[in-house]
């Protein structure tokens, strides 16, 4: 399964059209999450009557695709299916219980309530929404796809505009010649990849370098904020609302530009090697550290490790996540544990062996991907 995403031309009356939608999606899954609230242990099947229900009660819940409605129920009981496996896993201390949606921002649609045209540029939502039609901008070709393989359409509303996404069924391989490397990798704020052949990454650092402007757009935001409008429950001015997207835009382009590096980086990674061996670090807990967390969230260390998978499924590379317990510590050489503080950068080992510990890092994570998987790696 693929998702090909297109920006949507419209004017601003379907603009407002698409943001009802979301609504009567986020309102049908707050319901059927109030449901289960009040009657722990019933089943999705009494959340699909509920949403018939519901449907049947309000004329604008009707409005939307019944298929829409649908897929906002099966959100909830995603949400409901989470909660109940964090139960079961003693690993997490913190449950994801559900929670009603406040600021919801797609609405999903299945095989019906929309059409594409045959040329491929042009979206129509064909429910009672009145949304219309839109002319697709975007880079992909839908050309190389049939219109039976879309087998799912989300409306999503971002800070730079309103886009389609659109699900396609297809098995994505890609063929590549072997090289015969594994290579280890060690992720870290000094280097964002140190591996195990003596190359390093720098990070990017896209949040630092666009701090004092988003600082700037910030104050713009506080300075614009009437308290008196809150509190009289009336709604902010109009320069309000336009420094707040001013402040939203600059955010999307940082994590725009960290995706954009990190599929790079990922799939250069993968096609030059045949293994690939990386630290299994738990981000959520690491970023609760009130002194790293800004450079940690910043390295997209999590963004990183998925492409990573994703283009190893793709190009049939193996990628093995090892725990990073000890990795800095452990002397590959002869074994040694030499425990040292993070402003240690160099591995001295009585040996004889000098080395940069997130390079020794890298030859123990690849070494322990060796023990792993002996069979595959014998030949290397």
């Amino acid at each position: 399964m693929i998702v090909l995403e297109y920006k949507l031309k419209g004017k601003n009356e379907q603009f407002r059209r698409i943001d009802d939608a979301i609504r009567t999606a986020q309102f049908i899954r707050n319901k059927c999450i109030r449901l289960w609230r009040d009657n722990r242990g019933i089943n999705k099947t009494l959340m699909f009557r509920h949403n018939t229900e519901l449907r049947a009660t309000y004329p604008w819940c009707h409005n939307l695709n019944s298929h829409a409605c649908q897929a906002s129920v099966e959100r909830a009981a995603k949400s409901i299916d989470k909660f109940y496996s964090d139960l079961k896993d003693s690993s997490i201390r913190k449950k994801s219980y559900p929670k009603f949606k406040k600021h919801s921002r797609s609405v999903e649609y299945k095989q019906s309530g929309w059409k594409v045209a045959e040329n491929r540029k042009k979206l129509t939502i064909t429910d009672k929404t009145g949304i219309g039609s839109f002319k697709l901008i975007g880079s992909r070709n839908l050309h190389f796809y049939q219109l039976e393989q879309i087998k799912r359409m989300r409306l999503i509303r971002r800070a730079d505009g309103y886009y389609a996404q659109f699900s396609v069924k297809i098995d994505r391989t890609e063929v590549r010649e072997k090289t015969g490397t594994a290579i280890g990798l060690d992720m870290g704020l000094r280097y964002l990849l140190a591996d195990s052949n003596f190359n390093f990454v720098l990070p990017p650092q896209f949040l630092r370098k666009a701090e004092k402007r988003l600082q700037r757009l910030q104050r713009r935001v506080s300075k614009k904020y009437d308290k008196q409008r809150k509190k009289n429950k009336e709604k902010q001015s109009n320069n309000y609302h336009k420094s707040r997207i001013r402040l939203a835009r600059q955010h999307l382009k940082v994590s725009r530009q960290r995706k954009d590096f990190a599929i790079k980086l990922a799939r250069c990674v993968v096609i030059s090697n045949d293994i690939v061996a990386f630290e299994d670090l738990k981000v959520k807990n690491l970023v609760k550290n009130k002194h790293l967390s800004k450079s940690i969230s910043d390295a997209s260390w999590g963004i990183l490790r998925q492409w990573i998978e994703y283009f190893g499924k793709v190009f049939d590379v193996e990628t093995i996540a090892i725990p990073a317990h000890f990795t800095s510590q452990d002397c590959y050489q002869c074994g040694n544990r030499i425990k040292k503080s993070l402003s240690t950068r160099t591995h001295v080992c009585s040996c004889g062996l000098v080395l940069d510990r997130d390079t020794l890092a890298g030859r123990n994570i690849l070494n322990a991907a060796r023990k792993a998987c002996k069979s595959r790696l014998a030949t290397l």
